[in-house]
């Protein structure tokens, strides 16, 4: 049986789904390449939208665009393929993040069960209910991380408190640093406009009024026109994604793991938030790992439980973001 063709329609449906992905201020920091002929894609950083101030050595432009990988499989299962995913194939292109080539094997059907959720997935900076997130729930989003190499973790209610804590330290560091307030500038729209990447104001969720919970706030000293103000969770649900080592190859590993877990929460009713300001300084990153749990080297900071699905955000056109190479083999 001849092995079925990659054309440039089901390419872009592939790219379309894994730009739906989550990423640092919504700096969307990827590039794709595919080469239908040899039936895969390239997913690649896109430099232009690293942050140096916030993110200097890229973890976070690595999780994000683990994230974006993490679609493109689950879309690629999804439409019939098997996927082999090789992280950095090529020592002398960093850019080069990884490479995914599509087989005629049966599909991960795990992974292809997740594809309605891509794009119902958003993240949520609203308050949720103050409930716990059912055990058996609790177990898939765990199962999810650990599919992909990475361990998750609900810390106990004493640290999961205190991360309230680093996460304010952080903001206040942050606004007294030019640098990282210019690109907390850059990427946030606290006035509607047309741009297609970074944080738009109606995306900024309300003000906190008290509660425990360790949500970004990217208004800053730019609040959108008409925001409000409301009580969050007292006891937030919060988890910690780690992977045991901290290289780039962990950090692709960690976002496909968020992704998978975002799905996966997605699937059971249950909004979600990210947080990562206390990773972007060392020393808070170190308080941030739970020293009960063995959750390795934090990558992300979750918020999940029973509240709105965030608005969607604006996403770049796939003509800035894909490039297409080659003819399909007939």
């Amino acid at each position: 049986m001849a092995a079925r063709a990659l054309d440039a329609t089901g390419a872009a449906e592939l790219v379309h789904a894994a730009t739906a992905a989550p990423s640092m201020h919504n700096a969307q920091p990827w590039l794709f390449r595919c080469h239908l002929g040899h039936r895969t894609v390239e997913v690649r950083a896109d430099p232009a939208r690293a942050m140096p101030a916030s993110d200097p050595d890229r973890r976070s432009l690595h999780v994000g665009c683990g994230a974006a990988l993490c679609n493109l499989r689950t879309a690629a299962a999804a439409a019939g393929w098997r996927t082999e995913t090789a992280l950095f194939p090529d020592p002398d292109d960093a850019l080069l993040l990884a490479v995914v080539r599509l087989t005629d094997a049966a599909p991960d059907a795990a992974l292809a069960s997740l594809e309605p959720q891509i794009a119902r997935r958003h993240s949520s900076r609203w308050p949720f209910a103050d409930e716990p997130v059912p055990p058996g729930d609790v177990a898939d989003l765990v199962e999810a991380a650990r599919a992909e190499g990475a361990a998750l973790v609900f810390p106990d209610a004493w640290h999961a408190a205190s991360l309230l804590d680093l996460v304010q330290d952080a903001e206040v560091r942050a606004a007294e640093e030019p640098d990282r307030a210019a690109e907390l500038a850059r990427w946030t729209h606290p006035v509607p406009d047309t741009a297609d990447e970074g944080v738009p104001g109606y995306a900024y969720g309300p003000r906190r009024r008290g509660g425990a919970a360790p949500v970004r706030d990217f208004a800053g000293r730019s609040e959108p026109p008409g925001r409000s103000s409301a009580p969050f969770e007292a006891a937030p649900n919060v988890a910690l994604l780690g992977t045991a080592q901290d290289t780039p190859a962990d950090w692709l590993r960690a976002g496909q793991a968020l992704e998978r877990v975002l799905l996966t929460a997605t699937r059971a009713g249950l909004a979600a938030s990210l947080t990562s300001e206390a990773l972007e300084w060392s020393d808070l990153r170190a308080l941030v790992r739970d020293p009960l749990t063995d959750v390795g080297q934090v990558q992300m900071v979750l918020r999940v439980g029973y509240g709105p699905r965030g608005p969607t955000t604006p996403r770049r056109p796939l003509t800035e973001v894909m490039e297409i190479v080659g003819n399909p083999r007939l």
